[in-house]
This record gives structure tokens, C-alpha cells and sequence, in this order.
């Protein structure tokens, strides 16, 4: 199959490619109902701003030298199988919901559901994280701002609802902004790997000695690291949520993808090598500021507020991009009568505005309940760490419910095959080797992140020994509320059909 080849309309869905495989609702209502104008810059930008966090690379070089072997064993064993997967996946099945629709060829209905949910869940809880990785930023420039848990989650809280007010505008207008936000963003890789060009053209050595070869191991000392790296690397297959807006061209798919891809792994190896140099064992006492700092070390704090304004762009539009994605989810899935006929409404700019606020809701009420409520009835912690220590529980949380789901990527391409071995050879576009060992190397390495991400603390403010049952206990909790949740929200969309013939406008 050429990569190059025009796409059919979604509004006239090709043939199915295996046997008892159904068309979903979901794939001809986006065509009729939703713009198709994102083009393969589009899609770049999005999949950039979904993957390239500098925060996640801040975390993972404060284990030293070690952080860039996991930036590259994860890159190798989990990243680009993910890639390589998503590719083929989205290539067969180009429409609306990604991993929800390619697990409904594959495995069916339930499967796609619990997949589908568990794909939404994280997203929820990671909509938080843009916000509070602003609050973060803002009380390591000053330590008096912001410094009460209370004032955290109000300044966390407006930039939800302005987050959320934005994700509702006119799709067109939005991508604008977000492929303006990321293309600012991005500065901050060029300035900092000048800033290591300039560091040792004035003669500095590197903080960091990079000879001496057992840094660079893999141990249980370190093992934390990878459930960092595997965070790092999620979401290939995030901004094919919006599969059926795409224009309907392969390259769409395979650019965004490729390129995306490599700008991501480079970026993580050119700012975790800056700061290692610059900064080296002071890393660790920096934390997720160490990337301004290495540039403020070598340029002043002038270009290092540049730098960090460079990086708040993308704490800034992270909220707007991950509600407006998955939302999606929403809406297909009401749609395909999974949710409530209401999560599929769409706005007069044609947006599904109603899963939007949903969203935003459970947000606002996670952020109220963490930041306003928890540290005065408890007393848990220091005010100060309190959002660090947040923003660490919240990610690791959604990162094991999101390894869970992006499982179902390789576990739905081998049942692809297997259903159908003649059909899956002509949509075929890597070799069958390649597939399977990108198959089994994602399985594993998301078995190893939930592994290591439940029982090592991502933090030292937090214990290993209270880590686990606070990030594997919130974790539970997610997941009944998801399964609860998602029968009653399952049983609603069945009364609603039974009871009246479907209309998805507002």
C-alpha cells in the first residue's frame, strides 16, 4: 500500500477489511457532521505538543547519566513500536477515536469500551497536569506567589475553565493557536542546545563525566526512571482521535508520525544532555525548573525568563488540547450508543461542547477536592511541595491507566492478523518481522511502566513504601469509578435508543 495514495471518504467507508468487521455509527455521522481540514502540520503539532513534555526529561536527569540510557531504551522498546503500530493501525482504519475504533475491529465491542475508557480516563486526569505544571513554574520564579494550596487550585481552576472556553471555539481557530503555541514551545530545544554549544565555547567543562560507564547502567537504583520514560512516550496515538477530521490523504498519517516522532526522541536527548552538562548533579535539586536554569547559567536570567516563557506555552495550551481531543472520545462514543446521546452534541461551531464541559467538570472537581479541600482536612503535606507532589501522583496514576490501554494497540493488530491473514498482507505496510517484534517489545515495556511506575516513587517527598498504595489505590478508584461509570453511562445510551430515534445536533 502506498502511504502517498488518497484515502476514501469516510462518508462512503470502504469495504471492510476483515471478516465481521461492521461500519460504526461514529465513522459515517464525523464525515457528515465534523470539518476534514487537518492537514499534516496540523497533525505534527498536535502530536508534538501530546509527546514532547521538557518537564518529563527535567525528571528523568536528575537520576544522572542513567536518565539518557532510559531516554533511549525507551525510545527503542517502547516509542517506536508504538509508532510503527499506530502507522499501520491508522493506515487500516482512519476514523474518529483511534483506539476505541481500532479495537472495535479487532476485539469488539466491550473490549473497544473498556480500551476506549481507559484511554478517556487518563486523559481526564492529565488535563490537570498543564495547569499544574503552570503553578509549579510560577512559585519556582517565586517562591511568595501562589505559595497556599487553596490559591494552587483557583489559579489551577481558571486556567481549566479558560482552557475549556478556548477548546470550544471554532476547531479551525483552535488548531491555529495550538500550532502557534507549539511552534513557540519548541524554541526552547534550539536555545538550550545553544546554550551547550555556548557553555563549552567558554571553556566549561561538562558538570557531568559522561566516561564512566557504570552511570550509564540500568539497575534497581534506578528503575523508577523508566515508568518516567514510558510517561515521556505515550500518546502516539492520541491525536488520531481525530482520525475522521484528517483530509483524506496517507501522508497525513505517515508524516506526522515520522517527523513528529523524530523531533520528539531528539528533543528529549538534545535538553537531557544540555542539562546534564550544564547543570549535572545539580539537576536534581532543581527539578522540573533545571532546563531554565542550565540556560540561565549560561546566558543570564533574561534569556532564561525567555526560555521559561518558552516552555509556560506549552503549560498554557496543554489543557485546551487535551480536553478538545479527547472529547472525542465522547462523542463517538455516544454516537455509537456506548454513552448518553448528550456527550455527542455538538455546539454551533460544531464542537461537542457538552463532552467538553464534562470534562472540565470532573477537572474542576479533582483540582477542588486535591488543592482546596485534602491539604486543610489532612494536613498531608508542606504547602510548598504540594503541587509537586500532586502533579507526580496524578501523572503516574494516568500513566498506569494508560499503559493498560495502549496495550490493546499491539493486541489489536495481532487479532487483526489472525482473523484474516490474506487481507491483512494487502494493507500491510511494514514487514511482518518488524510488526511482531514492535508488538511484543510495546507489550512488554508496558508491562515493565506499570511495574516500575507503581513501585517506585517519582519523587522524594513521597516513599516507596507510601507511593504504591497511593498511586495504586487512586488507580483502583479511577478504574471502578471508569467500570461503574461506564455500565451506567452504557445502560443510559441503550434507554435513550430504545426510546426515540437518534439526532446528534444541537
Amino acid at each position: 500500500m502506498r502511504m502517498d495514495a488518497p484515502m476514501e471518504s469516510s462518508a462512503s467507508p470502504r469495504k471492510p477489511i476483515l471478516p465481521g468487521m461492521r461500519i460504526l455509527p461514529s465513522e459515517l455521522y464525523t464525515a457528515k457532521a465534523l470539518p476534514m481540514f487537518l492537514g499534516k502540520y496540523d497533525m505534527t503539532a498536535t502530536y508534538i505538543i501530546m509527546l514532547f513534555n521538557i518537564t518529563i526529561a527535567a525528571q528523568i536527569v536528575a537520576g544522572g547519566t542513567a536518565g539518557i540510557s532510559y531516554l533511549i531504551i525507551g525510545g527503542l522498546a517502547f516509542f517506536f513500536p508504538c509508532a510503527i503500530v499506530t502507522t499501520q493501525l491508522a493506515a487500516m482504519f482512519p476514523h474518529e477515536g483511534a483506539l476505541y475504533n481500532w479495537t472495535h475491529k479487532a476485539l469488539g465491542g466491550y473490549w473497544s469500551f473498556f480500551s476506549g475508557f481507559c484511554a478517556w480516563l487518563s486523559g481526564a486526569l492529565i488535563i490537570t497536569a498543564g495547569p499544574n505544571l503552570m503553578v509549579a513554574y510560577i512559585q519556582a520564579m517565586n517562591p511568595h506567589w501562589l505559595s497556599e494550596p487553596w490559591q494552587q487550585g483557583v489559579a489551577m481552576i481558571a486556567f481549566l475553565i479558560f482552557g475549556s472556553f478556548l477548546a470550544r471555539q471554532r476547531f479551525r481557530m483552535v488548531q491555529y493557536i495550538v500550532n502557534g503555541m507549539t511552534a513557540i514551545y519548541l524554541l526552547s530545544i534550539p536555545l538550550i542546545g545553544i546554550s551547550l554549544v555556548v557553555w563549552f565555547l567558554k571553556g566549561h567543562p561538562s558538570a557531568t563525566n559522561f566516561g564512566n560507564l557504570s552511570d550509564w547502567a540500568v539497575s534497581p537504583a534506578n528503575f523508577v526512571l523508566f515508568g518516567s520514560a514510558t510517561f515521556a512516550y505515550l500518546s502516539t496515538e492520541v491525536p488520531l482521535i481525530l482520525g475522521g477530521e484528517m483530509k483524506r490523504e496517507r501522508k497525513v498519517i505517515s508524516f506526522h508520525l515520522f517527523w513528529g516522532t523524530l523531533v520528539v526522541f531528539v528533543s528529549y536527548l538534545i535538553a537531557a544532555f544540555a542539562m546534564l552538562i550544564i547543570e549535572g548533579p545539580n539537576s536534581a535539586n532543581l527539578g522540573l525548573f533545571t532546563p531554565v536554569a542550565a540556560v540561565e547559567a549560561v546566558f543570564g536570567k533574561f534569556v532564561g525568563n525567555i526560555e521559561a516563557i518558552f516552555i509556560m506555552c506549552y503549560f498554557f495550551i496543554i489543557p485546551t488540547t487535551f480536553n478538545y481531543i479527547f472529547s472525542r472520545l465522547l462523542f463517538a462514543g455516544a454516537v455509537d450508543q456506548h454513552l448518553p446521546i448528550g456527550l455527542g452534541k455538538l455546539n454551533k461551531n460544531r464542537v461537542p461542547a457538552r463532552a467538553i464541559n464534562f470534562q472540565t467538570i470532573l477537572a474542576v472537581a479533582f483540582v477542588a477536592l486535591a488543592f482546596i479541600v485534602l491539604p486543610y482536612a489532612t494536613r498531608i503535606s508542606r504547602p510548598a511541595d504540594f503541587a509537586l507532589e500532586a502533579y507526580n501522583v496524578v501523572t503516574a496514576a494516568a500513566t498506569l491507566i494508560w499503559a493498560i490501554s495502549v496495550s490493546f494497540m499491539f493486541i489489536d493488530v495481532v487479532f487483526c492478523y489472525i482473523r484474516d491473514k490474506q487481507g491483512f498482507q494487502k494493507v500491510r505496510l511494514f514487514p511482518m518481522p518488524l510488526l511482531w517484534i514492535s508488538c511484543l517489545l510495546g507489550t512488554l515495556s508496558c508491562g515493565a511502566g506499570i511495574v516500575t511506575t507503581l513501585g517506585y516513587s517519582w519523587t522524594p517527598l513521597i516513599s516507596n513504601g507510601q507511593w504504591w498504595y497511593i498511586v495504586g489505590g487512586l488507580t483502583i478508584i479511577c478504574l471502578i469509578i471508569a467500570a461503574v461509570g461506564g455500565m451506567l453511562a452504557n445502560s443510559e445510551a441503550r434507554w435513550e435508543g430504545d426510546k426515540r430515534e437518534i439526532g446528534f445536533d444541537s
